[in-house]
């Protein structure tokens, strides 16, 4: 056997380090090249702080109201996670219904279509009346907005469970109900979780547009304040905020996702 035969091959734990520092120097450089552009803009053209400020400016308006706007960012989080577990709840349980039993399906599904089709912020002046200022409002808002992609995607994913699965069920002779909680939930998890990574944005948006129309507390409000008070500054901090928000919670939902379906990368290409 040659020296070459025997020789220790590459490191196996280059390609996952490699990978690492690419999910992490990827979007930080997408996010320094954004803010230069931004920043060259406000300069190049003197753009008014009023219209537009600069980050630098933002990073002051974020220093001058740091704490309030971060217990803000708190009440705006804990506001979304909480909306978003409701349509969660619900949604997959209506996907299950539809999945389940077709007379259901054929006597709900046009109506969720047409509940989705309907503008969320023409519901708002009613929802006012109906709920009143305050929390309840604005998870109804964020309840709706990500109410459907949940069971959208819970339905699709239970009614096109792979044939083979579905054959050996049958053959083994299991049950209805052993054969969804062992092979139709199973095969649609990815699909739902599709769904779940499309409402969790929503969820956001949801919220915020219920914080600046009833809301009391929470990035929303302070967005409309400072907006009207001429402090941009402070409202692009808000908004900051939100973005984080947003990549935080999406990215906790899709590491749960890779914990609890391991397979589905092992079993899948990108290429």
């Amino acid at each position: 056997m040659t020296d070459q035969a025997t020789a220790p091959g590459p490191d196996a734990a280059a390609p996952a380090r490699h990978r690492g520092l690419s999910a992490v120097a990827w979007p930080v450089l997408g996010l320094a090249i954004a803010v230069t552009v931004w920043w060259g803009c406000t300069e190049v053209f003197a753009i008014n702080t009023v219209v537009l400020p600069s980050p630098p400016e933002v990073v002051d308006g974020f220093n001058r109201y740091r704490e309030f706007l971060i217990t803000e960012t708190w009440h705006t989080a804990y506001a979304t996670v909480l909306g978003f577990v409701l349509s969660v709840l619900v949604g997959v349980l209506i996907g299950i219904a539809i999945a389940a039993w077709r007379p259901f399906e054929r006597m709900f599904s046009p109506l969720l279509v047409a509940f989705n089709a309907v503008p969320k912020v023409a519901l708002a002046p009613l929802m006012l009346i109906w709920f009143g200022y305050g929390r309840t409002p604005i998870l109804a808002m964020a309840f709706m907005v990500c109410f459907f992609p949940i069971v959208l995607s819970t339905a699709t994913g239970l009614t096109s469970t792979p044939a083979d699965l579905a054959e050996l069920a049958r053959s083994m002779d299991a049950s209805r109900l052993q054969t969804f909680a062992r092979v139709r939930l199973p095969a649609a998890l990815p699909q739902i979780f599709v769904g779940l990574k499309v409402a969790m944005p929503l969820a956001v948006i949801g919220v915020v547009v219920g914080e600046m129309q009833y809301g009391e507390s929470g990035l929303g409000t302070i967005i409309v304040q400072t907006s009207g008070q001429g402090d941009t500054a402070t409202a692009f901090a808000a908004i900051s905020l939100l973005a984080a928000v947003s990549i935080v919670l999406y990215y906790v939902l899709v590491l749960v996702e890779r914990l609890l379906l391991p397979w589905v990368r092992a079993t899948t290409s990108r290429r």
